[in-house]
C-alpha cells in the first residue's frame, strides 16, 4: 500500500479530492487529507461573509464530507514540519504520517513578525478561522451597545492596500454603517462623522501588482466612499494608548499606529493584510523556496527540489510563471494538480500547466443605499482596465462564487 498525503484545504485541494472522488486512485494508494479546519474558507464569498451577506455555510466547504467523498481518510491536525529523508509528515498531536506523494495547500500568512506590537495589537486576516472569531467579536460588542459613542468617531485601521485591504475597507465601511442605522445613528450625528476607516499602503499606488492606474481608480473609488487613504506610509509600530482607557473608547482600550513618517494615528480596532510570508516549518523542512519561504514549484506544480512533492495556491512560487498571491490562481490550478497526482500515482508522465497571464478581478464594495433601495455593487479589474462599481457586475460576481460552491454540495 502507498500513501499520498494532501495538507491543507485549500483551493485547490478542495478540487482536486472532489474529482478524486469521481474518479478514485488504484486500490492500493491510501489517500489521506490533513487539515486544521474541518471548514475551508471560500476566499471569493468571505468579504460579503464579513458584509453579513453569506452564511458561514455559504461561504465554507465542509472538509469532513469531501473528505469523506474522496474516500480519503481525515486526520484533524496541524502540520508542523516534514520529515524528508523518511518521508513523514510531523504533526503537532498526531503520530507522524508516512507519505510516498505529497500534495501541500496551506495558504499563507501577514508578514507581520519584524514589527513591533503587530502581533499582539493587531487583527491578521488569516488564518482566517482565527479572522472571523475576532470579528464576529468586534460585532458583538457593536451590537450589543445601547448607541454608539458620540463624542468621537469609531475609528478603524486597514494595514495593507493590496486588493484585500481595499476590499475590506469598502466592506467594514458598509457593515458598521449598518449597525449605525440600527441604533437610529446615521454615519453623521450633529455634524460629527462617527465612523472613519483609514487604509494604510507603503507603496504609492494602491493594489500593487496590478497596473497603476487601476490602483488610482481604486484610491479614488475609496476616498470617494469617505476612506481616508495613507499611501508612501510604512508602518513600524502598533501599541496600547494607555492614556485613553475604556471611559473614552468603550469597545476597547485604543491602539496607535506609528509610522516611519512620524504620523501616529488612534484606533479601535487594527486589521493587518501585509504581503504574506509562508510558515516557518516550510523552509525548515528542507524544501526549496524562495526569499519569503514559498516553496519553489515547476509548470508540473512539483516542488523543484522534491519531485514526489507538490504544492499549489498561495503556498507556492512558479519559477516560470511567477503570478500574485489570489484565489483565482489556485482555484485554476486544482484540475491540473488532480491530473498530476492520477499521473504519478500510476507511473505515468505528468502534465504542464501554464497560468493565465492576466486574471478577472471582481471586488465588492458594499452596500449602496439608493432612495429606498438596497444592492450590492462590485467592481471589475481586467489588466489595466477598471470598470463600475455596479449592482451588475456584483450580479456576475455571486453567480461565479456560488456556482464554484455548488461543487462541493452533496
Amino acid at each position: 500500500m502507498k500513501n499520498l498525503v494532501l495538507i491543507g484545504g485549500g483551493h485547490s485541494h478542495a478540487i482536486a479530492l472532489r474529482l478524486l472522488g469521481i474518479y478514485p486512485l488504484a486500490a492500493d494508494i491510501r489517500l489521506t487529507l490533513i487539515t486544521d479546519v474541518t471548514n475551508a474558507p471560500y476566499s471569493g464569498m468571505l468579504p460579503a461573509h464579513i458584509l453579513g451577506y453569506y452564511s458561514f455555510e455559504e461561504c465554507h466547504i465542509n472538509l469532513v464530507d469531501l473528505a469523506k467523498f474522496a474516500q480519503a481518510e481525515l486526520v484533524v491536525d496541524r502540520a508542523i514540519n516534514l520529515d524528508l529523508a523518511h518521508k513523514q509528515v510531523l504533526c503537532q498531536s498526531h503520530a507522524p504520517i508516512d507519505f510516498d506523494w505529497l500534495s501541500i495547500d496551506i495558504g499563507s500568512t501577514p508578514s507581520s513578525s519584524a514589527i513591533i506590537g503587530v502581533d499582539q495589537y493587531t487583527i491578521a486576516a488569516k488564518p482566517v478561522p482565527q479572522f472571523l472569531k475576532a470579528w464576529q467579536q468586534f460585532l458583538t460588542s457593536l451590537e450589543s451597545a445601547q448607541a454608539m459613542p458620540t463624542n468621537h468617531p469609531l475609528r478603524i485601521g486597514i494595514v495593507g492596500g493590496g486588493a484585500g485591504g481595499v476590499e475590506l475597507a469598502l466592506t467594514i465601511k458598509s457593515r458598521i454603517e449598518a449597525i449605525l442605522r440600527s441604533q437610529g445613528l446615521s454615519p453623521m450625528f450633529l455634524g460629527t462623522q462617527l465612523l472613519e476607516i483609514h487604509l494604510f499602503h507603503r507603496q504609492a499606488t494602491l493594489m500593487t501588482g496590478y497596473p497603476a492606474n487601476v490602483g488610482k481608480r481604486f484610491e479614488q473609488i475609496l476616498l470617494n466612499q469617505g476612506i481616508y487613504v495613507h499611501l508612501s506610509e510604512t508602518v513600524n509600530f502598533v501599541k496600547p494608548d494607555s492614556d485613553n482607557q475604556s471611559k473614552s473608547y468603550p469597545l476597547q482600550t485604543p491602539k496607535i499606529i506609528g509610522c516611519e513618517s512620524g504620523l501616529t494615528l488612534r484606533y479601535d480596532r487594527i486589521f493587518w493584510l501585509t504581503n504574506a510570508m509562508a510558515p516557518s516549518w516550510i523552509r525548515d523542512s528542507g524544501l526549496t523556496t524562495d526569499q519569503k519561504g514559498f516553496i519553489l514549484i515547476n509548470n508540473q506544480l512539483q516542488s523543484i527540489s522534491h519531485p514526489h512533492i507538490f504544492a499549489t495556491g498561495d503556498i507556492a512560487s512558479s519559477i516560470n510563471h511567477p503570478r500574485p498571491k489570489a484565489g483565482v490562481f489556485a482555484v485554476h490550478q486544482g484540475k491540473p494538480l488532480f491530473r498530476n497526482l492520477q499521473r504519478i500515482t500510476s507511473g505515468q508522465p505528468l502534465l504542464p500547466f501554464y497560468p493565465q497571464k492576466q486574471h478577472l478581478s471582481l471586488i465588492g464594495t458594499g452596500y449602496k443605499i439608493e432612495s429606498s433601495e438596497k444592492y450590492l455593487q462590485a467592481i471589475a479589474a481586467w489588466g489595466g482596465l477598471c470598470f463600475g462599481p455596479s449592482k451588475l457586475l456584483w450580479a456576475w460576481k455571486e453567480s461565479i462564487d456560488r456556482q464554484f460552491m455548488q461543487q462541493f454540495r452533496r
